[in-house]
């Protein structure tokens, strides 16, 4: 790996989405040609739904939040309050010998799984389903989303965690297309955890994974 800038950004106030994509795209594109820093950003989106590549409309249950098309991978999710969103935009090229999308999501995966331990939370991957899940009673439920979109190998979109966000919200959706399972969160688990904890988590990991 070369070596390369980091910056880590937070946000105080909830962040629109388009502004969120502006941003991303004008950094993507000045690490990709000009050698900008890479970024994580950390923020919250006011309630709102994105919809992935692969998104089906008969997914889209009752659209009562704003409903945005977004290049990323996957198909609709929730975004809001309470939920931590991390942006990532990373340079592959210098960051893997050679560029593999495959490892990278692993990566973030792996990412997620020990921030969540962190919070004493035992997340896992699952076969065929995307993002991470934990166990709760006899079923299982999806605390953390993945969507990620490379462009010139530099890579956005990212990850979101589910801390104290408003579940419900969810109803409005097939979360990521996959029926017959639901959403949890890290309060739903019993986990009173705040922003600033899961924030100082998800750096640590970060350091621990990439």
């Amino acid at each position: 790996m070369k070596n390369t800038s980091l910056e880590w950004k937070s946000a105080n106030e909830a962040v629109n989405y388009p502004e969120s994509l502006e941003f991303m795209e004008a950094r993507v594109d000045a690490i990709a040609r000009h050698g900008g820093s890479e970024c994580v950003w950390l923020l919250e989106h006011p309630p709102l739904y994105t919809a992935g590549t692969s998104a089906n409309p008969e997914d889209l249950l009752n659209p009562r939040f704003p409903v945005f098309e977004t290049g990323r991978g996957g198909e609709y999710t929730y975004h809001g309050p309470g939920q931590r969103v991390a942006y990532v935009m990373l340079n592959l090229k210098d960051r893997q010998a050679e560029p593999d999308l495959k490892k990278y999501v692993w990566l973030l995966e792996e990412w997620i799984i020990r921030t969540l331990a962190k919070c004493d939370v035992a997340g896992e991957r699952r076969e065929g389903r995307v993002g991470i899940w934990v166990k709760t009673g006899d079923t299982e439920a999806k605390i953390a989303a993945i969507g990620v979109r490379v462009r010139h190998w530099v890579t956005y979109h990212g990850i979101a965690i589910n801390n104290t966000v408003d579940l419900s919200h969810f109803n409005g959706i097939v979360p990521c297309g996959i029926r017959g399972f639901g959403v949890t969160s890290l309060q739903a688990l019993g986990k009173n955890v705040p922003m600033y904890h899961l924030d100082r988590a998800l750096e640590e990991s970060f350091a621990e994974v990439f």
